[in-house]
């Protein structure tokens, strides 16, 4: 008989090697590689794709552009960041922290796509490889999911689920999580890279040959990336990732990847005792708990996509008794605030070496934008002065290395989601003073970091 063998193969990137190494020589990652049995050798069992039609080349004006229309799950914040909906065929990844609200909120798109007035005749599965199913009852009575059409599966078995996926003809499949599901042609423990890439590819092709949508659930690693090779987000059509600080009640969905639609959409979303609650508004959110008339604390617009939002930008400059003063920034890019330091000290003539600066972005929102450059220039010189910055006044801007300020992007909407909040002033680029003014707003356009903070 053969001799049995096995393999090394890196958790991250699917590199495989006879002996076991510390660092991936593929992705340069530390202690990713396991031990894994060799793959028996299978005669591939895929369902074929396009079987009803020729699969021999064809030039392109032979090819029908039919585009396959998005279906609304029901929940808004969700329908934005998927584009409109799911797409039949499409298979789409979330992941996010443990805890984070994963399975809440698949579960809640479930019962708002079953309840849904042109869904009342289509069935939809909900496969868990983690918890029972009276677990999964528990969850659905708190939500509120009660729905006839919804059925539930506990099993991790690939061929399992894609036999009784089969008899069921559902129109969405939710697989809760990826990483628990095993293959029986593959030898190698659940979660493994061989694991999930092919049991991933399996659901990847009856989705596509039978038409269902299919959500997975993958978990994340320390770095916060999903575990799993990194083909596994290639695969899928569309890749979300569910953010959010555990100190704070609100959770943000984004899409990394989205093959039907825009991914710089993000959904909002508060956590409840009655599961995900969604915020249409979020700048009300962040700016709910603002204190007024404190230095260090001014308002700046973000623009997420289309949808503008307003945030607090928090500064808190202090003397430091340290050789190296500490410069430590929450929600913002450390090289951006090093960056602006530099241009207040250089070109303002600020002394800032011995003083600790913290910058923080209030509610936990991360904000990578340089349209909110020169509110951070800004906060930060309030708590260095102690002076309070007007709080009903916005301010937008990108800062150069010389200290001018440059025009953004999206101005118009961001000064009408300004006016909505009661915001009577805006600070704004030069350039940017042509755009359409929201009206009881008095807008006052600079050209220079100095120009603004004596403004200021």
């Amino acid at each position: 008989m053969p001799k049995a063998f096995s393999l090394f193969a890196c958790q991250n990137c699917g590199a495989q090697s006879p002996k076991w190494i510390g660092r991936c020589p593929e992705c340069s990652q530390w202690n990713t590689y396991i031990e894994e049995a060799a793959a028996k050798e299978v005669k591939p069992t895929r369902t074929k794709i396009s079987s009803a039609t020729d699969n021999s080349p064809k030039s392109l004006p032979e090819i029908s552009s039919d585009a396959s229309d998005h279906v609304p799950v029901g929940i808004a914040e969700l329908d934005r960041v998927l584009g409109g909906g799911l797409v039949p065929g499409s298979v789409t990844l979330i992941g996010g922290d443990p805890g984070i609200g994963k399975s809440t909120i698949v579960l809640q798109a479930l019962g708002s796509f079953a309840n849904a007035p042109t869904n009342e005749r289509t069935n939809a599965l909900y496969i868990s490889g983690e918890e029972s199913a009276s677990q999964i009852k528990m969850r659905a009575d708190r939500l509120k999911v009660n729905h006839e059409k919804i059925y539930i599966l506990t099993e991790n078995c690939l061929e399992i689920l894609l036999e009784e996926i089969k008899k069921l003809k559902p129109s969405v499949v939710i697989v809760d999580s990826i990483q628990t599901v095993y293959s029986n042609n593959i030898t190698s423990a659940p979660g493994t890279v061989s694991q999930v890439r092919e049991s991933a590819g399996q659901l990847l092709y009856l989705s596509k040959a039978t038409g269902f949508s299919t959500i997975l659930v993958g978990h994340v690693t320390k770095d916060g990336s999903i575990a799993g090779p990194k083909v596994l987000e290639h695969m899928v059509d569309t890749v979300l990732y569910f953010e959010g600080e555990r100190g704070h009640p609100f959770r943000l969905l984004r899409a990394v990847k989205n093959r039907f639609g825009s991914t710089n959409e993000i959904g909002v979303f508060e956590m409840t005792g009655k599961g995900l609650k969604e915020v249409p508004n979020p700048s009300s959110l962040f700016l709910a708990e603002r204190p007024e008339g404190t230095a260090g604390s001014v308002v700046v617009a973000s623009l997420e996509g289309s949808r503008p939002v307003l945030v607090e930008i928090q500064a808190l400059v202090s003397s430091s008794g340290l050789a190296m003063p500490r410069r430590t920034a929450i929600g913002i890019d450390q090289g951006r605030v090093a960056l602006l330091i530099a241009v207040l000290e250089k070109v303002v003539g600020m002394s800032l070496s011995n003083q600790d600066i913290f910058l923080n972005v209030a509610g936990g929102l991360k904000v990578n934008e340089p349209a909110v450059d020169l509110g951070i220039i800004s906060a930060i010189t309030s708590s260095f002065k102690n002076k309070p910055v007007d709080p009903h006044t916005l301010l937008l801007g990108e800062v150069g290395l010389t200290g001018e300020v440059r025009a953004v992007s999206g101005m118009e909407i961001r000064l009408a989601e300004a006016s909505k909040m009661g915001f009577k002033h805006a600070i704004i680029p030069r350039t940017n003073t042509k755009t359409k003014v929201p009206k009881g707003m008095e807008v006052i356009g600079i050209s220079t970091v100095s120009g603004c903070l004596d403004l200021l």
